[in-house]
C-alpha cells in the first residue's frame, strides 16, 4: 500500500452500524407509513422508526418513535425482522449503515398526524403502494411482511 492510499484510509471516517427500530402497524388491512422529512430518505415513504437511545430497548424505541412521528399509541407484539440499510456513495464507500429491528405493533389509539422527522403520515392499503415513492426495499419488505402475517 502506498503512502497516498494509507493517508486516504486514515482520513476516511469509519462508519459503524447504527441501531434503529421501526414499527409495522396494520389496521383494517392498511399499513401505517410516514413520509421522511430529514436527509436519509427525504420525501420518501417508510415505516415509522428511528434511532435507539442509549439504554433503551429496541422494542421500546419502536413504540416511542411511532408515537413521536405519528401520534399513534401502540404495543410492540413481536419482532418481525432485522434489516440492514447500507448506503454507499458513487465511489462505493459506505456513507451510513443502519441495522433496523422491525416490530409488529398492535394499534391501541390515535390517528396519524405528522410529528418529529416526518412531513406526512397515513394508512395505506397494499393496492396504493405502487403509487408511493418508498425508501429502497420498503415496498418489497411490506409485501413480504403482509404475506407472513396472513399465513400466521
Amino acid at each position: 500500500m502506498n503512502r497516498a492510499t494509507i493517508e486516504l484510509h486514515m482520513t476516511r471516517a469509519i462508519v459503524k452500524p447504527q441501531p434503529g427500530a421501526s414499527a409495522f402497524v396494520v389496521r383494517d388491512q392498511q399499513v401505517l407509513l410516514v413520509k421522511r422529512a430529514k436527509k436519509a430518505g427525504f420525501g420518501m415513504w417508510s415505516l415509522p422508526g428511528g434511532h435507539i437511545e442509549p439504554g433503551e430497548a429496541a422494542r421500546d424505541a419502536a413504540v416511542r418513535e411511532l408515537r413521536e412521528e405519528t401520534g399513534i399509541v401502540a404495543e410492540a407484539v413481536r419482532i418481525l425482522d432485522a434489516i440492514d440499510i447500507i448506503h454507499r456513495d458513487a465511489a462505493g464507500h459506505i456513507e451510513f449503515h443502519y441495522v433496523i429491528s422491525c416490530f409488529v405493533c398492535r394499534w391501541l389509539s390515535g390517528e396519524p398526524v405528522a410529528g418529529d422527522d416526518v412531513s406526512d403520515a397515513g394508512w395505506f392499503h397494499v393496492s396504493q403502494f405502487e403509487g408511493l415513492t418508498m425508501t429502497p426495499g420498503t415496498n418489497e419488505f411490506l409485501r413480504r411482511a403482509l404475506a407472513d402475517l396472513t399465513q400466521s
